[in-house]
């Protein structure tokens, strides 16, 4: 099923004609707007007339995180305040948050956006939704909220926390459609092994994940575990929330809404675009959104754009799950390395549970990692033999991925942190 076939299966000539008539449009309301981009724009001599074909975007400077906490709160807005009918924030762990404002038109926007998300994963009016992001602030809960009433599903916006009536709800609600964090639903699935209640006792039959990376390895365990079809989906704050992309069913990448999102995949340190599948960071323009417009946005995600038409139907380019971040990226003795390449190692090794910690350590002038990860059965850890083995074995297994060598500690199940948000993997001892 496509809930909009005319933007998501237009040909490509035509999305294109139509995605630089929207740029044309946007570049000069952000220039009459907002003063940071007229100040930007005639530091290096450039006006909109000189944006004429997408190409001519390249001519256009990066928008970064630090503009947006400089611009704190209202400085980037397009529209009155009087216009301006919701106001989201991201979580602001260092200095001011990102503040991001919305018209009427632009909720419209997103909420069309996430429909035609939700209905690609498999959603449909009938399904009964539970959402387990925090509400508030963040993005993500009212914009799968706002996508699935506009499908006409019933929403149970249970927000996140207290996981005994997460389960208890699912249960007794006949939930269809979960909407969570994956790190959060597997903990969903831990609580209710604990409950004695299987997936054969619920109605759950798809999950939409998103607000964190995550490997096809976590997706196959929360398909076996909850016995749902998994998706996941895309979007960060400064750019709308949640719907800028989202698998289909054939999970073969995440379809982009390019009729009001432009994909660049850059190759920042040289300034180029990469070729076609090729990975990059991932750089992002607002083609619709009226409040506040965001042009050439360093998003620091890495990802790959296939430009492909896909076998559901769909024509909208698809970009491949996040691979990491240039930011969180982390260097090991000349080594690039990214948790997501760590997780799809422990999330396929039968005797080690699904959550997990990344200790980074400096020992004499050199970093180090050691991985936290909780055995299944705790009878291992009293058993040296049979500890030592499997600390090898999982030792070794990353190794073969990150090509080199990690200390591996295993520690009880149920000890490590869990998170009913986005989770934190990386624990950074080099400056405690």
């Amino acid at each position: 099923m496509i809930y909009n076939k005319e933007m998501e299966c237009m040909p490509r000539k035509q999305m294109e004609s139509l995605q630089l008539q929207r740029l044309k449009y946007i570049v000069g309301k952000a220039y009459d707007k907002v003063p940071f981009y007229r100040k930007r724009f005639d530091e290096i001599g450039l006006k909109p007339s000189h944006i004429n074909t997408l190409k001519d975007i390249k001519l256009i400077p990066y928008t970064q995180k630090d503009d947006l906490r400089t611009n704190y709160p209202y400085s980037l807005f397009a529209a009155p305040l009087k216009d301006i009918v919701r106001i989201h924030a991201s979580s602001g762990t260092t200095g001011k948050p990102i503040v991001a404002g919305y018209t009427k038109n632009d909720l419209d926007m997103w909420s069309e956006s996430m429909a035609r998300t939700i209905v690609a994963a498999g959603g449909s009016g009938d399904d009964i939704v539970q959402i387990s992001f925090g509400y508030g602030l963040f993005t993500g809960a009212l914009g799968l909220h706002q996508g699935f009433e506009r499908l006409g599903a019933t929403v149970v916006p249970v927000s996140s926390g207290n996981t005994l009536r997460q389960v208890m709800f699912l249960k007794d609600l006949k939930v269809t459609a979960l909407v969570a964090t994956p790190s959060y639903a597997m903990h969903i699935a831990e609580i209710m092994q604990q409950q004695g209640i299987s997936k054969d006792d619920i109605s759950l039959r798809l999950g939409l994940f998103g607000s964190e990376a995550s490997t096809a390895e976590m997706h196959r365990a929360l398909s076996e575990q909850l016995g749902i079809f998994t998706t996941d989906n895309y979007g960060l704050t400064e750019i709308i929330g949640p719907g800028v992309s989202g698998e289909c069913r054939q999970k073969n990448g995440m379809h982009i809404n390019e009729d009001n999102f432009y994909p660049e995949i850059m190759d920042i340190e040289n300034n180029k675009e990469t070729d076609e599948g090729k990975y990059g960071e991932l750089v992002l323009t607002t083609l619709t959104k009226e409040g506040m417009p965001i042009l050439r946005y360093r998003t620091k995600d890495i990802t790959s754009i296939d430009y492909s038409p896909c076998k559901c139907g769909r024509t909208n380019a698809r970009m491949s799950k996040i691979k990491g971040r240039t930011d969180d990226m982390l260097k090991i003795r000349g080594v690039n390395v990214f948790p997501s390449q760590i997780e799809s190692v422990l999330v396929g090794l039968e005797e080690i549970g699904n959550h997990y910690e990344i200790h980074v350590k400096r020992e004499g002038y050199l970093d180090s990692l050691e991985i936290y990860v909780e055995v299944v059965s705790g009878a291992l850890l009293s058993d040296f033999k049979q500890l030592e083995a499997l600390k090898s074995k999982v030792a070794f297994a990353i190794k073969t991925v990150l090509g080199i060598d990690v200390k591996v500690r295993l520690v009880e199940a149920g000890s490590l942190k869990r998170f009913e948000g986005k989770a934190k993997r990386v624990v950074d001892e080099r400056n405690i």
